[in-house]
């Protein structure tokens, strides 16, 4: 693992603090970490987000539509099932 070390006032070094003390976090490192997979996913999101929206448009969804899942979810379950 690599190191990184950054520097923080005061306000946002106490902040750091106070968010790792009251969320459970073992050190400000585990803190850090945890806002960067954060960031990490809701820049996957997005871009997920922005492809669907660049995408063309698809067949309407309607109860057949949801039938035709679930019947798929249940044909999959079966053959795992087997497995």
């Amino acid at each position: 693992m690599s190191t990184m070390n950054i520097s923080l006032p005061d306000s946002l070094k106490a902040f750091v603090d106070e968010q790792v003390s009251q969320r459970g976090y073992g050190t400000s490192s585990e803190y850090l970490r945890e806002l960067i997979r954060r960031d990490q996913d809701r820049l996957q999101l997005r871009g997920l987000l922005l492809a669907g929206a660049a995408s063309g448009p698809t067949a309407p969804v309607d109860e057949s539509y949801f039938e035709g899942l679930r019947e798929r979810v249940r044909r999959a379950a079966k053959t795992r099932a087997r497995a």
